[in-house]
């Protein structure tokens, strides 16, 4: 069995090589950095996304991911990241090592209380830089979701909504009603 390397900072073979770890965590230009489980509030919302999204895309054609999973932004230094939900099109996806190499069609970020702003830029610009054509950050307690779309190679704020309906622009034939991501 490997064993955790003596610096702080890994690089992608040893991170390969780690066992598996239990919680969720991103590695950030090397640092890993575990995150706590979700709130119940998150957890819903993100649910609630999902059984959406399930009902209007094919399984043999997409795969709609959450929970613990890499999407590899760069190798060195290692950035992983891990968002709330993310879809990927299967034709066109790339995984190496068990992890995604390839940008998912979608990206939605779930904001959580003690996620600062910069936090969330700094997502937000590791998805640009892998060519992530559309990322959603979905706020739980102003009940909004803000919607970026890759534009000539940089994400920019497109809308910001709190009722509607969501179309993403790789997947137009989807529709999601924002009314009903929100818990009870």
């Amino acid at each position: 069995m490997a064993t955790l390397p003596k610096s702080q900072i890994v690089t992608y073979e040893e991170w390969v090589n780690m066992p598996v770890s239990e919680g969720r965590e991103e590695v950030v230009n090397g640092e890993i950095r575990e995150m706590p489980p979700a709130r119940s509030v998150h957890a819903r919302i993100v649910h609630r996304l999902v059984s959406a999204f399930v009902r209007q895309l094919a399984e043999a054609n997409y795969d709609i991911l959450t929970g613990s999973f890499g999407v590899i932004i760069r190798k060195t230094p290692l950035t992983s990241r891990t968002p709330d939900l993310a879809i990927f099109e299967r034709v066109s996806v790339v995984e190496i090592d068990g992890y995604f190499h390839s940008a998912p069609k979608l990206a939605i970020e779930v904001l959580s209380p003690s996620e600062t702003r910069r936090q969330t830029a700094e997502k937000v610009a590791d998805y640009e830089s892998i060519g992530v054509p559309e990322v959603w950050i979905v706020s739980p307690q102003g009940e909004t979701v803000e919607v970026l779309l890759l534009e000539q190679g940089r994400l920019c704020r497109s809308a910001v909504l709190a009722e509607g309906i969501l179309t993403p622009r790789e997947l137009p034939h989807v529709q999601i009603d924002i009314a009903h991501i929100w818990p009870d």
